[in-house]
């Protein structure tokens, strides 16, 4: 491994860990010594990295630093392109576009070796099921999402009865023939899932929810008995 790709690796390792990490952890992770990753660590920090801590007590990276030029193995690239595809069939179309403009702005940055494995990815998406459900639907609830806003809605269950809910829209699960949103239900008061081709209306308010959205999830996670993601 050279050392560029071994700093590029150990910047993967330290943006995978929210909290501090010992440098036993990353050591093992990029199989090599302790004293590398001390060395490398204090060459990254030369280099403009925010890195924090010392050695016995742990390293964490705060955001903001990325090393040029951007370099992925040929493995990443496949991921993206296999991952940008999928979105760009499966998701709404605001979504779809973003993911074609990533891999364009990934493009112009990539090497001339590396930018050939994105064009050239015979990683394809076969066709999928038409899913019913407005492109316009999706983006006001992956809105709602983001500025953690309790949206009401016009729900039928399985059985056709209809209910009026207000709920805190936490999550947006894309199956290969159903959309799913995880939120909270004060009408039921706990964790609830809603197809979105069951949304008969849906109306995002401008009252947030009085939870935050991290927690939350990490409480439906725990609830569900799944692993975080």
């Amino acid at each position: 491994m050279s050392r560029a790709q071994r700093l590029l690796d150990l910047i993967q390792v330290l943006r995978q860990h929210r909290r501090p990490v010992a440098g036993a952890v990353v050591a093992e992770e990029l199989g090599v010594s302790l004293r590398t990753v001390y060395r490398d660590i204090e060459t990254l920090k030369a280099q403009g990295a925010h890195i924090e801590g010392e050695a016995g007590l742990g390293y964490v990276l705060r955001p903001g630093f990325m090393l040029p030029p951007l370099m992925f193995s040929e493995e990443e690239i496949e991921a993206l392109v296999l991952g940008s595809r999928w979105v760009s069939e499966r998701a709404d179309g605001l979504l779809g576009k973003a993911a074609r403009n990533v891999l364009a702005k990934i493009g112009a940055v990539l090497p001339d070796d590396l930018k050939s494995g994105i064009d050239a990815s015979g990683l394809l998406i076969g066709p999928g099921q038409q899913i019913a459900a407005r492109d316009g639907e999706l983006a006001a609830i992956r809105a709602a999402i983001r500025s953690e806003r309790k949206m009401q809605v016009g729900y039928a269950d399985e059985q056709g009865n209809a209910t009026d809910r207000t709920i805190w829209p936490i999550a947006l699960a894309f199956y290969d023939r159903v959309r799913v949103l995880v939120a909270w239900c004060e009408l039921r008061a706990g964790y609830r899932h809603f197809r979105i081709d069951r949304i008969a209306t849906l109306e995002c308010g401008t009252e947030r929810y009085p939870r935050r959205r991290a927690t939350l999830l990490k409480e439906w996670y725990a609830f569900q008995g799944v692993p975080e993601q």
